[in-house]
């Protein structure tokens, strides 16, 4: 026995117990040990442990636009230690287990440097989250939004894999390299953050601000009118650069167009630069349509409108998709009298990254 507990570490209780056991009935098939061995799992005896984990983490998660993976800036110890003040008894190693769980993973800094951090990047996050759960409790809309990146249309490669039947792959064009003449598919996303529905506008032709503002109006027009009808205000989370970014005249030139047709107070606020992969649209919304069609050739316009369209999750997502044959000229420029007619009140902390778009006829 002491030979033993030596070469395996063990000690003579337990070894003792497993001799014991080894005379006993085998168990059932599928068992490592007999019902009520052990100490119940943490998620058994605080079924509300995993939800508190997910929100604890949830206002500085990121994510992957092209695959479901997230990340957190929170440490496994800071994430325990919160959850110590709210009762938990739980040791870091235990809170990496869980964030596995939740579909998160620990990455190398290589793979997460995005240059250097804005000294008020951690500020911005939180005037963002305070100012959604303010959205939020007065039953007003807020949508992520941002353009997914530009697809090929046609028989060319989709990366990723798929089911098939043995040695039947699907045959696609030897090359994809570009060319001006193949037809572009330009995604559009508004993710509305608290009933986890996507509205996806398909753009044919440029990423502009117009086409940005077109694509949050449709979705207006097709969900935000039905599932807000007494609205007060709309908030909108988006990227800093682009056609939506914090700089574009256009951008809120539509933007103020959309204001006097909804008749209520625009919202906006920007990630800093360089940060992007904190919108919730990219790990919410983006990842999961590029799951959905991965290792599916993108033949046709129809075919991507589907594919968006059949997006769903096991957490309820529901996608709604259209195709837009609108042009969107670039090269368009707002003039200082246009932007006059901008009705923008910009905030007290970072203007340029948050400010209101008020209709004409609003009181303040």
């Amino acid at each position: 026995m002491s030979i033993v507990s030596r070469a395996c570490g063990l000690s003579r209780v337990t070894i003792t117990k497993g001799i014991k056991e080894l005379h006993q009935q085998p168990l059932e098939k599928g068992r490592i040990n007999r019902p009520g061995a052990g100490r119940p799992s943490l998620s058994s005896q605080n079924p509300q442990l995993l939800q508190d984990i997910k929100n604890i983490v949830e206002e500085t998660t990121r994510g992957d636009p092209e695959t479901p993976r997230l990340w957190t800036c929170k440490s496994t110890s800071t994430i325990a230690s919160e959850l110590e003040k709210k009762g938990y008894k739980i040791g870091r190693e235990s809170v990496g287990k869980f964030l596995h769980q939740l579909g998160y993973s620990l990455q190398s800094n290589k793979k997460t440097e995005e240059g250097k951090d804005h000294p008020d990047r951690d500020a911005q996050f939180q005037y963002i989250n305070n100012l959604i759960k303010n959205f939020m409790s007065l039953n007003n809309p807020v949508i992520s939004v941002d353009a997914k990146k530009k697809e090929l249309v046609g028989n060319y490669y989709n990366k990723g894999q798929k089911w098939l039947p043995k040695k039947e792959p699907i045959k696609v064009m030897g090359h994809d390299f570009p060319d001006p003449s193949v037809p572009k598919a330009l995604p559009y996303g508004i993710y509305d953050l608290k009933l986890n529905n996507g509205f996806v506008n398909i753009g044919i032709d440029h990423d502009t601000g117009a086409f940005a503002v077109a694509s949050i109006r449709g979705w207006w027009k097709h969900q935000g009118i039905l599932e807000y009808p007494n609205l007060t205000q709309l908030l909108i989370t988006a990227d800093g650069g682009g056609s939506n970014g914090s700089r574009l005249r256009a951008w809120k030139f539509e933007l103020q167009k959309l204001a006097e047709e909804i008749l209520v107070p625009i919202q906006v606020c920007h990630f800093p630069p360089g940060t992007s992969k904190w919108n919730k649209i990219e790990h919410r919304l983006f990842s999961f349509i590029s799951s959905n069609w991965r290792g599916e050739p993108l033949k046709d316009y129809e075919t991507i409108v589907n594919l968006i369209s059949a997006t769903k999750t096991v957490q309820g997502l529901e996608v709604t998709c259209r195709l837009d044959h609108t042009k969107y000229p670039t090269g368009i420029k707002i003039s200082d009298e246009e932007m006059r007619q901008v009705r923008l009140v910009r905030s007290e902390f970072h203007g340029e990254w948050n400010y209101q778009i008020l209709p004409w006829n609003f009181k303040v």
